[in-house]
């Protein structure tokens, strides 16, 4: 199954969810109000939308979702590099690097990326 698209807005609400899950849709409501100025109406809405997406489930006032942080990004970052470096992911690499100061922590980690992978980890 393809991990639905979550916009902007939503990846918001999603991140309140993420952190307080299960949580009750009245807690939901007033979390949402509180870190996002939502009005009850506009939380009810994306949870539907969400929910007809098949990103969240909202069964008897519980709300959780059915998608995680992890492959949200996942698949964030395969469309841009699908839209924008024709899928070509050292291409998407080589211009994050030419653009963004690389610590050589960050390398290092990148580096033990690839050996794991390589290794099939």
């Amino acid at each position: 199954m393809d991990t639905p698209k979550i916009y902007e807005s939503e990846y918001r609400f999603c991140e309140i969810l993420w952190e307080n899950e299960p949580v009750n849709s009245t807690e939901l409501v007033r979390l949402c109000r509180e870190k996002l100025g939502w009005s009850k109406a506009t939380t009810y809405t994306v949870i539907r939308r969400l929910s007809e997406r098949g990103a969240v489930k909202n069964e008897n006032a519980m709300v959780v979702s059915l998608v995680s942080r992890e492959e949200v990004q996942a698949s964030e970052i395969n469309e841009l590099v699908q839209k924008r470096f024709s899928g070509s992911l050292p291409a998407f690499i080589s211009a994050f690097a030419k653009h963004e100061k690389l610590s050589e922590n960050d390398i290092n980690e990148l580096e033990k990326m690839i050996s794991d992978y390589r290794k099939g980890k």
